[in-house]
């Protein structure tokens, strides 16, 4: 979870920046990561043009794995967080 919480941290400029219909590539890995039903291999496929060195790709691994141990609730919860962040005074800003 600390993981997530990292990334989270990181990427908050880019999601704003983004935003959710400014950004459809950010939108897809982010639903496929999210999504239960993707597997690690899928999602490392997926993402493979972006995935450089072994490091990498256990990152990727990593992030993907992270979200498939979450609950159904929890990845709801996620779901909804970034909709108030792409919805947030701060993001409506870029």
């Amino acid at each position: 979870m600390k993981l997530v919480t990292a990334v989270l941290l990181v990427a908050l400029p880019l999601y704003c920046y983004a935003g959710t219909s400014g950004c459809s590539l950010l939108d897809n890995v982010i639903d496929k990561a999210v999504d239960p039903t993707v597997s690690k291999d899928e999602y490392r496929e997926y993402i493979k043009d972006f995935i450089q060195t072994k490091n990498e790709e256990n990152a990727a691994d990593d992030l993907k794995q992270c979200f498939l141990q979450q609950s159904d609730e929890t990845l709801a919860n996620f779901n909804e967080m970034l909709q108030i962040m792409y919805n947030s005074k701060y993001c409506k800003l870029f």
